[in-house]
């Protein structure tokens, strides 16, 4: 379906509801945080579709042209979905529930009601990305009875985070994602689908030079573009321009989208270095980070709600530099370079804690653009990007990391987010600790901290603190006595200024007992299940 004459701050929970009367897609909060507005997005990649769940309220709507989009209206009526082997296509009474759906009638999951749209296609895309795989194309035999494979209640813990319910407390909800796998089967058409979504690539018009939504689909190109309309508003997955628009009621007359450079939508490796484009995904730059430092993973899936990562970029959130970021301490810790690009200048690197200036204020000219983030791979003593772009990517090898410290060569991570909600919250706190120790004396020091400064901040009394010494209980001490005192921060919503303070102290005392081998008790390895 095409639509004509959408503004460039037209968000897709508008047009969905407003233009095109899908209702069924809800608003919620208007930020991203309650997932009744959750839709699905499917985008071909390498001869595949790319399934992500997202928030259509904060999703501008031009981002998502050219990719296939599915409302809990489609789901039992989309052609493209299809039974597998002789399920049955359709109830006598209609279309026949998807699994997602009728797990949920069968689970007892909805109430109210008014979640339930968002819950059932954040299942669809859980569906798409870990049950369908193991399923065979539409028509063909049935898989064989434990084939399929099964959701854990961990994963539907994690996939459903961005999704919250008032009424049912959860547990029918995630009793319906381990269900959908044993109901009858059905697939995406892919073939058709892949067919249908290039097809509508070759009839896209190229945009207009003053088109007011321009998204330019090579670096040369969107490098001109920030050069001539430098007072665009630049966007990549809109988490954060989203809530301009939706609670600030900011409005942009012209919109730069970086999202369609294909070279910033890569990650490439070689022997020293990851190098992200600033486009990649949240999801996809962690699942990068997390398969050289398997540590990170739970941090990772702490940092916003699924549909939250799959829209939000890495460059987005660095160069964003909000000082409650995330990213930005855990990359700093990593001890990243960010990559500065323009048309007129070339590249140029730095250091990521050199970005910031201010507040939300960064060393970037008007005609620039952040192109890339490049972090040393583990045993890389120091951040050398390679000149130019990365050539071809290598295959990732797995990190790992001791349990204890002391060993010559030993390397220790840690990132730690302290936030009043465990799932899909803003930090009080974000510390990230990364010690490399040599012969039990700290050879080097990089620790990021969040949340206690005006910018995203790199701890260097703290860290000068600890280079040279030995690793020890009394070292650990006087080091987090520097940390308290290196930062003055503000009282607020979500903490005060002393409670960050003592905090920061805390987290690096635990740092220490988890080097020397002592199993953290926290809310993340803790599991209600093995009390009962």
């Amino acid at each position: 379906m095409a639509l004509g004459n959408v503004p460039p701050d037209r968000t897709l929970l508008e047009v969905l509801r407003e233009d095109l009367g899908c209702t069924g897609t809800k608003e919620g909060c208007g930020e991203g945080d309650c997932g009744a507005c959750t839709v699905v997005l499917g985008e071909a990649r390498g001869g595949k579709v790319h399934y992500s769940a997202i928030n259509s309220c904060i999703r501008l709507a031009h981002s998502i042209d050219g990719m296939a989009l599915w409302t809990v209206e489609d789901l039992a009526e989309d052609p493209l979905i299809q039974p597998v082997g002789d399920a049955p296509a359709a109830a006598a009474c209609g279309p026949a529930l998807h699994p997602a759906q009728e797990a949920m009638v069968q689970c007892h999951g909805s109430q109210c009601g008014f979640c339930t749209p968002g819950f059932v296609m954040s299942l669809f895309g859980m569906y798409q990305n870990h049950v369908a795989p193991s399923l065979p194309a539409a028509g063909g035999r049935m898989p064989a009875q434990g084939a399929v494979m099964p959701i854990t209640r961990d994963l539907a813990q994690q996939e459903l985070s961005g999704n919250l319910c008032r009424c049912t407390g959860y547990r029918p909800i995630l009793d319906a994602a381990q269900q959908m796998a044993h109901l009858p089967p059905v697939v995406v058409n892919e073939a058709e689908l892949l067919q249908k979504l290039e097809l509508l690539a070759q009839s896209r018009q190229a945009p207009e030079a003053n088109s007011s939504y321009i998204a330019p689909t090579s670096l040369p190109a969107l490098l001109a573009a920030r050069a001539a309309h430098p007072a665009a508003q630049v966007v990549a997955g809109c988490t954060d321009v989203g809530l301009w628009v939706t609670k600030q009621h900011k409005q942009y007359a012209q919109i730069l989208d970086v999202t369609r450079a294909a070279e910033l939508r890569e990650v490439h490796q070689d022997a020293r270095h990851i190098a992200i484009g600033a486009a990649v995904t949240l999801t996809d730059a962690f699942a990068a980070l997390a398969a050289q430092w398997p540590q990170l993973r739970s941090f990772a899936q702490r940092f916003a709600g699924l549909p939250v990562r799959n829209s939000g970029t890495l460059g987005g959130n660095v160069a964003n530099g909000s000082p409650i970021g995330d990213s930005m301490p855990l990359l700093i810790a990593l001890r990243a370079q960010v990559v500065l690009a323009s048309s007129a200048r070339g590249e140029r690197t730095l250091a990521l804690e050199d970005l910031y200036t201010g507040y939300r204020q960064n060393v970037m000219a008007p005609d620039e653009l952040l192109v890339r983030i490049v972090v040393p791979r583990p045993g890389v003593t120091a951040a050398e990007p390679p000149p130019g772009r990365p050539k071809a990517a290598s295959a990732p090898s797995g990190g790992s990391e001791p349990h204890a410290m002391g060993n010559v060569g030993a390397n220790f991570l840690r990132a730690y987010k302290i936030s009043k909600r465990f799932d899909d919250d803003i930090s009080a706190v974000c510390l990230a600790v990364h010690l490399d120790i040599e012969g039990d004396v700290v050879r080097r020091a990089s620790i990021g901290a969040g949340g206690v400064a005006a910018t995203p901040a790199r701890a260097r009394q703290t860290e000068a603190a600890l280079t040279g010494q030995p690793w020890t209980a009394d070292t650990i001490a006087r080091a987090a006595q520097a940390l308290q005192a290196e930062f003055s921060p503000i009282s607020d919503m979500r903490a005060s200024g002393a409670y960050r303070r003592t905090v920061l102290a805390s987290l690096l005392q635990r740092f220490w007992h988890e080097s020397q081998g002592e199993e953290a008790v926290s809310v993340e390895n803790f599991r209600l299940e093995a009390l009962a």
